[in-house]
């Protein structure tokens, strides 16, 4: 069992971990990078301050909203599409969300790997039982019952931390994912929405 509560408290600081990390997403929404009023427009030369706002605000694995703002800004200046930089914003969603889905690989192998080591607890136990009940002349139930009541324990354990970390990682992952949506409708609304490309 020691082993298992081992694995199980691996998994809660990861998870603990990825919150903080989607409620810091969360909070760039409040930053106010783009105008959120009804009549503005951007046109290209507009763009470079907003750029300049979201320069150093993300990396390759954090910052959702500043990232595509950087992006589409940046498709925009080059092409001048607003098609075009609609489509590469979500091609970047889509990325970013398989990002996001590969984050949470380990929480889900900690996930599988406790209720697995409960169940050899218990197989171990019960095999333990078993070969102590073949090789004794007199059978001790005391003996056997607490070997086969440790073994059990272990299971049951196993399946309570396990359904504890599938819990939390099932509202982790969805505040995160929650937190790349908003900043993709944010993105779209404020900024692809605004883009006005100037006949050439």
């Amino acid at each position: 069992q020691n082993l298992m509560h081992v694995v199980f408290f691996m998994g809660l600081p990861e998870l603990f971990v990825r919150w903080r990390i989607a409620a810091r997403e969360n909070r760039f929404l409040n930053k106010g990078f783009l105008p959120e009023d009804e009549q503005t427009v951007l046109a290209a030369e507009d763009l470079g301050p907003i750029r300049r706002k979201v320069a150093n605000q993300f990396d390759h694995e954090h910052g959702f909203l500043p990232s595509l703002i950087n992006m589409a800004v940046l498709q925009f200046q080059s092409s001048s599409s607003v098609e075009q930089t609609a489509g590469v914003m979500n091609q970047h969603l889509e990325l970013m969300s398989h990002r996001v889905d590969l984050r949470y690989g380990l929480v889900r192998f900690i996930a599988w790997l406790v209720p697995t080591l409960g169940f050899i607890g218990t197989v171990y136990s019960l095999g333990a039982s078993l070969s102590a009940a073949g090789l004794s002349e007199t059978l001790d139930l005391k003996t056997l019952a607490r070997t086969l009541g440790v073994g059990f324990d272990c299971t049951m354990v196993a399946l309570v931390e396990s359904a504890i970390l599938v819990f939390l990682l099932h509202l982790v992952q969805e505040k995160e994912e929650s937190a790349l949506n908003s900043a993709g409708d944010y993105t779209l609304r404020n900024l692809i929405n605004r883009l006005y490309a100037e006949e050439s």
